[in-house]
């Protein structure tokens, strides 16, 4: 079955888009930020990972043999040789300590002409932590110190105990 097969075609024939996508991917290396449609950068985000993944083999390979398979890999997909130079030699020393999530995107508001999403993709430095998961981060409640002697009220949160 052919089931979940077409999941970002972006209205183009695939050797178009795969053109696009290798021209995203090299604008994003070189640039480490871009912005585009959100339509793009959520097809970009799965292209520009599994090459940052091909990086990372590269820099835990043991032999020059394994590495530049890797390194042609990339090339195939991204066709450009300075990206890639960019990226498996000084980025993907970043990324090693990395468990995956090497893009974020950012939703901006639409564009003037056409109404279209905007965003930007951008590549996460290693040291940023990111989001906590499980939604928006409330402040903790403050511990509240009381000293308790028998006769005393305290007064807590606008609640009155007697003790």
């Amino acid at each position: 079955m052919r089931h979940k097969k077409h999941k970002f075609q972006l209205g183009v024939k695939k050797e178009h888009r795969e053109s696009m996508l290798a021209g995203l991917a090299a604008a994003l290396f070189r640039h480490e930020r871009i912005r585009t449609t959100l339509a793009k950068a959520k097809a970009l985000r799965p292209f520009a990972e599994k090459l940052v993944t091909l990086s990372c083999k590269a820099m835990r390979a043991e032999d020059s043999a394994r590495k530049l398979h890797y390194r042609r890999l990339a090339v195939a997909r991204m066709r450009d040789h300075a990206s890639v130079k960019k990226l498996f030699d000084e980025q993907a020393e970043e990324f090693l300590s990395r468990a995956g999530g090497y893009t974020r995107i950012y939703k901006l508001v639409p564009r003037q002409g056409d109404a279209a999403k905007m965003a930007f993709i951008e590549i996460i430095k290693a040291d940023d932590k990111g989001y906590r998961k499980g939604g928006r981060r409330r402040p903790a409640a403050k511990p509240i110190e009381k000293i308790v002697t028998k006769g005393t009220t305290v007064v807590a949160s606008e609640n009155v105990v007697n003790i």
